[in-house]
């Protein structure tokens, strides 16, 4: 560490950014089970905000599986740096004064705590996207609940590695009892309240 030398304080501020951009940086972290509709929500709410003029940058679990994580599997271990790696990027984004929605299941209580502490308490929104499980396999859209039944797929969060419920969300979105549209005006009310 004794070559390290940070100039984070000789590169333009994030408050100079945000003023740039006409908007206020938060992580918005939703979390919930696989097909609960995270990924759907937020990819509506970030086109909703960009047709406003709002800088939005959508971080989702299989686009980071598919770079910056490709080399981390599904224990609770890899999972967990999985999120701390996502985390530190966020941050990297809020310095730029960008919004951040970010879609991933996140399981365990210890693990979004991890995150909210390496982005800063202040900038993190943990949303809880609220769908049983019996739902959330009804929908399988990417086929993996059935796979995980039948053992193709191991350590799979809600079958046979655990998701631990927020007690304490700053929102919570209902996805079986409400529409895609109405949980996604949730979710824009939500952001757009913290972010102007």
């Amino acid at each position: 560490m004794d070559n390290i030398h940070p100039i984070f304080d000789r590169i333009v501020s994030r408050s100079e950014k945000e003023q740039l951009l006409n908007q206020k940086a938060k992580v918005f972290w939703l979390t919930g089970l696989s097909g609960s509709g995270k990924s759907t929500i937020g990819e509506k709410v970030e086109r909703l905000l960009f047709n406003e003029g709002y800088l939005v940058q959508i971080i989702d679990g299989d686009n980071i599986r598919s770079g910056i994580c490709n080399n981390l599997g599904f224990s609770l271990d890899d999972r967990a740096e999985n999120i701390r790696r996502i985390a530190e990027v966020s941050k990297l984004f809020v310095n730029c004064g960008i919004v951040c929605i970010n879609s991933f299941v996140s399981p365990t209580k210890e693990i979004r705590q991890k995150a909210q502490q390496i982005i800063g308490e202040d900038d993190f929104y943990e949303v809880y996207i609220s769908t049983s499980l019996a739902e959330c396999e009804s929908r399988d859209v990417k086929g993996l609940y059935a796979k995980a039944r039948s053992g193709e797929i191991k350590n799979f969060t809600g079958i046979d590695s655990p998701y631990e419920i927020p007690h304490n969300p700053s929102l919570e979105i209902d996805t079986e009892n409400y529409s895609v549209e109405e949980s996604s005006l949730q979710l824009y009310t939500f952001i757009k309240d913290k972010i102007t």
